[in-house]
């Protein structure tokens, strides 16, 4: 009873701030700023009028969501392999992390955006180079937290770990992981929000379909509903990920969660 009454009192607020907003711009009635009935009535016409064997959804969804969401997921997740990957090994090597550490730092602290150019450069236009940016933007985040988190491994584990002369896969998969998970989903959740912003920079630069290419084509148009429309979508697609690497994130650490007290509060 709890956990639905915190779930309704979040959705009461959204359903507050929608209606606010409804009634703040019928009054200003400013036609930079569209009514939330205005741009649903949008988003329903573009994308959610097709017939009802194909759930409702019209042939501008394969043009204009799927590919983002293909070039969100693929980079993140790619993003995310190697980066936990290095992140470990990083982590667990004090040597390694001492010659990697002022390269990484370094690479982290340029702007994806600003290596848009190179990127065209070497790979050139298209998804390739979409994924490119993506994947380079978003790997920092995940690359840290599961340096951070390999590190801290306690040292009661080590030793025993030591003290049952545990084979290196057991080590790295029933130790090293399990104590690194918390801070990797960190990485993970910071990383998945990332990758939406730089599908969206990306995708507004030689792409021929995607979110990013329809909020610039609205903008050059001048179509404000439009544009609205692809910025509420790209909310709505935002907290659909969000929700569901949450929801993974809850599975696989509850543990954690239950040992720290925070399983209710993240229901």
């Amino acid at each position: 009873m709890r956990t639905a009454r915190t779930v309704l009192a979040r959705w009461a607020v959204l359903a507050g701030l929608v209606v606010l907003w409804e009634l703040v711009t019928r009054r200003a009635d400013n036609p930079y700023f569209p009514r939330p009935s205005v741009i649903a009535e949008v988003i329903h016409e573009r994308w959610l009028s097709g017939p009802a064997s194909r759930l409702f959804l019209t042939d501008a969804v394969q043009q204009d969501v799927v590919p983002s969401l293909i070039r969100v997921l693929t980079g993140w997740g790619v993003a995310a392999v190697v980066g936990i990957a290095l992140g470990v090994a990083i982590g667990r090597s004090a040597r390694l992390a001492d010659y990697l550490a002022p390269v990484l730092h370094f690479l982290r602290a340029v702007p994806p955006p600003a290596l848009l150019p190179v990127f065209i450069v070497l790979i050139g236009l298209g998804s390739t180079m979409q994924l490119a940016v993506i994947t380079f933007g978003v790997i920092w985040p995940i690359l840290l937290n599961a340096a951070d988190g390999a590190r801290a491994v306690p040292a009661t584990q080590v030793d025993t770990a030591r003290s049952f002369r545990v084979s290196r896969a057991r080590w790295l998969f029933g130790v090293v992981l399990p104590s690194a998970s918390p801070k990797i989903f960190a990485g993970l959740r910071i990383s998945l929000s990332l990758s939406l912003i730089l599908m969206v920079i990306s995708e507004q630069v030689g792409a021929s379909n995607g979110l990013g290419r329809s909020l610039l084509d609205a903008q050059r148009d001048f179509s404000l509903r439009s544009l609205w429309a692809v910025i509420v979508l790209l909310g709505v697609l935002g907290y659909v990920l969000n929700s569901a690497l949450l929801s993974i994130e809850r599975r696989v650490l509850r543990w954690h969660l239950g040992s720290s007290g925070q399983l209710a509060d993240t229901t």
